[in-house]
């Protein structure tokens, strides 16, 4: 059975708060319409353990790439978040479509987000190096990005400083994935009277998108 990894990057993980998962429900429920065979999985970033790069692990990471350790010669520590890490990465690649939902705070995307896929670029696993470089194994898989957005980034002087979608992204493109163009519904916070107009818009792009990734066939 082929499944859906729905992940949310929002401390507000409740529609009723959460405009951007109001977005998307409208992409669930239509994608389940057209794909009731795929299951959907919730990832919900801010109540998940999820393992920071801290000194454990960076030494972790270089005792058993380039050092000569083996993992039984790992501390107590470095073995735990070493696990942590790459069990998060078998659930992720244990999918075939997946939904980000993320607000942009201070230009960017919530750290927690960062954290999560810095538990993802696992050599050997995620991607490999060859001699033109590297290059992601995860590939077949597909991904859009629903970002919500207080100011406007799509155009004028901000644009250039919009680095959350821009991030996720490239760093979904290293790993080998296929990516929907982003749904963004922004300006809310410079232009509260037109929430409506601009959520009524996103939720027509997730609805569509929803539509064309669940005709996209996937890389068994």
């Amino acid at each position: 059975m082929s499944k859906l990894l729905y992940i949310t990057a929002n401390p507000k993980n409740d529609s009723k708060l959460s405009k951007g998962a109001q977005i998307g429900d409208v992409f669930l429920e239509e994608f389940q319409k057209a794909r009731p065979d795929v299951e959907i999985e919730r990832m919900h970033l801010y109540s998940m353990d999820i393992p920071e790069i801290d000194m454990d692990l960076l030494y972790a990471r270089a005792k058993l790439s380039f050092m000569g350790y083996t993992k039984d010669q790992l501390s107590d520590a470095e073995r735990t978040k070493l696990e942590k890490m790459h069990a998060l990465a078998d659930r992720f690649i244990n999918a075939e479509y997946y939904v980000f939902v993320t607000p942009i705070w201070n230009l960017g995307a919530p750290a927690i987000l960062k954290s999560f896929m810095d538990c993802l670029f696992i050599a050997e696993k995620t991607f490999t190096n060859t001699e033109n470089g590297p290059k992601g194994l995860l590939t077949g898989r597909k991904a859009v990005h629903i970002q919500t957005r207080g100011g406007i980034y799509s155009t004028g002087p901000m644009a250039e400083f919009e680095m959350g979608d821009r991030y996720l992204r490239k760093a979904l493109q290293f790993l080998g994935f296929d990516i929907l163009p982003t749904i963004v519904a922004e300006g809310m916070d410079h232009f509260p009277k037109m929430t409506p107009e601009i959520m009524a818009k996103a939720k027509e792009q997730a609805a569509e998108a929803a539509r064309e990734m669940a005709k996209m066939p996937v890389k068994a």
